[in-house]
């Protein structure tokens, strides 16, 4: 029988950012920002630091700039084509954003990332990991395990184009907690990026899928990540 090596627990993903590049002063750009939690939290604890967050996503972005915050920007664009001159910032950042990328403008935006990133300059990009029971259950609605691929195929590329070099990686699990069915429905079924006209048929796979797992007092998943720290060459 093989061990099954179980991966640490990061839940403050900021602070591992840190730990690799050390906060100060920094220009920073989040590409696929969401709601920006990140960006935001990044700002209260480092707050010398400037980011601008993109968002292809209109209703979100409309969301962000009804919400603004010292230091912050957002702008509505999307990762392969950032309206920025050459080597603006000095860190971008990807939060399980690539795969969310169009197979084919993965590498591109890749490139036009290390185009507005300065020599030297770091891009951190945090993607999740096709497995885990949370996943068997999104999967029934949300198949990303191509795109989950492509994302890291992208990077492998990035790299080995010479415009990146790795500097760091780590594998952990994050955890997220659900305190019933509707719970995560609203989080990740009703997302403004995500077509919302799910079949009845389709909510009850979901719903039964999800049931097993979750007790009395909700349900913790375990949800394993795959991040990277490149430097810009």
């Amino acid at each position: 029988m093989t061990d099954t090596i179980e991966l640490p627990i990061v839940e403050d993903e900021l602070a591992l950012l840190n730990d690799w590049v050390g906060f100060d002063h920094q220009n920073i750009i989040e590409l696929g920002c969401g709601a920006a939690k990140l960006s935001r939290d990044l700002l209260k604890r480092y707050p010398g630091c400037r980011v601008t967050g993109l968002e292809v996503d209109s209703i979100q972005h409309e969301k962000n700039l009804q919400n603004p915050q010292d230091g912050l920007t957002f702008l509505a664009a999307g990762a392969q084509e950032i309206p920025f001159p050459d080597a603006t910032f000095d860190l971008a950042i990807m939060l399980k954003s690539l795969h969310h990328v169009p197979g084919d403008l993965m590498r591109p935006a890749l490139e036009e990332i290390a185009r507005v990133v300065r020599p030297g300059g770091l891009l951190y990009v945090s993607e999740p990991v096709y497995a885990g029971a949370l996943n068997a259950v999104t999967s029934i609605y949300n198949e990303e395990r191509v795109v989950r691929i492509e994302a890291q195929r992208a990077l492998d590329a990035a790299i080995a184009s010479e415009k990146w070099s790795q500097v760091d990686e780590l594998r952990f699990d994050s955890t997220s907690f659900y305190k019933n069915f509707e719970d995560y429905e609203k989080k990740h079924m009703r997302a403004t990026f995500r077509e919302n006209n799910f079949t009845p048929e389709t909510i009850e796979r979901v719903r039964a899928a999800f049931a097993p797992h979750c007790g009395p007092d909700g349900v913790t998943f375990r949800r394993p990540q795959h991040t990277r720290l490149l430097r810009r060459a």
